[in-house]
């Protein structure tokens, strides 16, 4: 009997690998087998498939049905082969016609009475359909997501019965189309101009977000580190609608429902500091994304940065520096986008008053040292921005004043800015590899020598050097300069200060 194929998808980390489903009926005693490498969920489609077959009123042969899901050296794992070894069946017993399949693409999960369910990864299956200029046919919820999807016909059905209706011709399916228009604002709620007061802060969050850089906030409880943090992404420009989609396939491959009047906006993770290494980065007997992968072109956000387990904080430090990261078992081997923009939050001790109150920390120099030092030289290095939030004893007065700017008008100082970055080398400063004469091509002859200086009382590393360049080309962008001036070093410096507030208090408390 000739061998049917059906086609469809399988997760290989946050990509869509195609599947052929290979349906072969042959004579002898009833079996059903699904070799392919199989793993326990899709081992248990045969009882899903049959109980739908029969539900929906069709005849399930009683010959010896064997499935091959290639490419067989490829383990397959997720419900989403149910629709399509259905419709394989069918067609090679006869009860759908063979060339009905071809052009297709199809994946759903299948209830006991035909229903077509949702699956995981919906969205890069789409993006993989487009690629290969296929037609997709999934269950009616998960239509939506992939609608997301320009230039892709998308149907979506609520049961078995209305796919191999549309298959045959009996009864048309109407295709999805996404009416939705995105959102591509981020979260009125959390406006910059609710934060009173920090100017100094609210300036080192514009700077990070018009060069894309890493902060880390240090400063007692309750003086707005958190708050600050949160409205990052509303200070972002849009998201692209390429970059989009890839977001938002990510966050599909993940299991989570996309909502198709937010999904272009930038994601913002903020994982509790219990997580582990793998919650993390990413990984697992079957490799699935991580926090780092969640906020990709998003904001990823470290509360009470200490608290977090060394192990896990090193794992960050390849990521910030690679913009992905590759998990590797002994299967083989996953690499997962990771290009976020990091910001942390610190107290300064392990009670969080020491500076505030001379009254208030009992702390003695050795616990600060030890608190601080869980925060590793390397990872210290990574991060661009470290700035002091003090608190504040004058904000009720003077921050309704200073609080009146809100998140769209930064907003609108940092697309400029990130314009010029993209006009000049597609980038964002964080992420551009400096070019060999970057020192004496961007900064003027008072600013180099400045930069020097600082190099040596400081100690700065190399690392570190270039980290204090590039926040320097951002301060210039934001003002409109073509060159760094002694200005724009002298703030880029001033917004690194981590090292030398330790060091100073440490010194006032011995």
């Amino acid at each position: 009997m000739t061998t049917i194929c059906a086609r469809t998808h399988v997760l290989a980390g946050v990509r869509a690998v195609e599947v052929i489903t290979e349906v072969h009926l042959a004579l002898g005693l009833p079996a059903f087998a699904i070799v392919g490498l199989p793993e326990a969920s899709t081992r248990e489609s045969k009882e899903r498939v049959r109980s739908a077959i029969l539900s929906s009123g069709f005849e399930f042969p009683q010959r010896r049905i064997t499935i091959n899901l290639a490419p067989a050296d490829l383990p397959k794992h997720g419900t989403g082969f149910d629709l399509a070894i259905a419709l394989g069946i069918l067609a090679a017993s006869g009860q759908l016609p063979p060339p009905a399949l071809d052009g297709h693409e199809f994946i759903a999960e299948l209830g006991l009475n035909g229903d077509l369910r949702h699956v995981r990864g919906v969205l890069p299956a789409a993006l993989a359909c487009r690629k290969a200029r296929a037609i997709l046919l999934t269950s009616l919820p998960d239509a939506t997501e992939a609608a997301l999807v320009d230039d892709l016909l998308v149907y979506g059905a609520t049961n078995l019965v209305d796919v191999v209706q549309h298959l045959s011709g009996v009864r048309h399916l109407q295709p999805v189309i996404n009416v939705t228009p995105p959102d591509v604002s981020n979260d009125a709620a959390a406006d910059l101009a609710q934060v009173h007061g920090q100017p100094r802060a609210r300036r080192a969050l514009e700077v990070a977000a018009a060069g894309g850089h890493n902060l880390l906030l240090v400063g007692p409880p309750g003086t707005g580190k958190t708050m600050l943090a949160r409205r990052l992404p509303g200070i972002l420009p849009p998201l692209a609608n390429d970059d989009a989609l890839t977001t938002a396939a990510i966050a599909s491959a993940a299991g989570q429902r996309i909502d198709p009047a937010h999904w272009r906006r930038r994601p913002f993770r903020a994982p509790h500091h219990s997580a582990s290494a793998v919650a993390i980065v990413g990984g697992g007997r079957v490799p699935r994304p991580g926090e780092i992968t969640l906020a990709h072109h998003g904001v990823l956000f470290l509360d009470e940065l200490p608290e977090f387990n060394r192990d896990v904080l090193e794992s960050l430090r390849e990521p910030l520096e690679c913009g992905h990261v590759v998990v590797s078992r002994a299967a083989g081997s996953t690499e997962f986008p990771a290009s976020f923009q990091f910001i942390a939050a610190m107290n300064p001790c392990p009670c969080g008053y020491f500076g505030d109150s001379p009254s208030r920390c009992r702390c003695t120099p050795d616990q600060i040292q030890r608190y601080v030092s869980r925060i590793s030289g390397p990872l210290l290095d990574r991060l661009d921005l470290h700035i002091e939030v003090p608190r504040e004893s004058g904000w009720l007065k003077s921050g309704a004043t200073n609080a009146r700017e809100t998140s769209a008008d930064v907003r609108a100082r940092v697309a400029a800015a990130r314009e010029r970055q993209s006009n000049r080398q597609q980038h964002t400063n964080a992420a551009i590899p400096l070019p060999a004469n970057a020192f004496e091509q961007w900064l003027t002859t008072p600013a180099l020598d400045l930069l020097q200086a600082a190099n040596q009382r400081l100690a700065l590393s190399a690392r570190a050097t270039q980290r204090v360049l590039r926040v320097a080309r951002t301060i210039a962008d934001l003002a409109g300069h073509d060159v760094v001036a002694e200005s724009h070093l002298a703030e880029a410096l001033s917004l690194r200060c981590l090292d030398r507030f330790m060091r100073r208090r440490l010194d006032i408390t011995q």
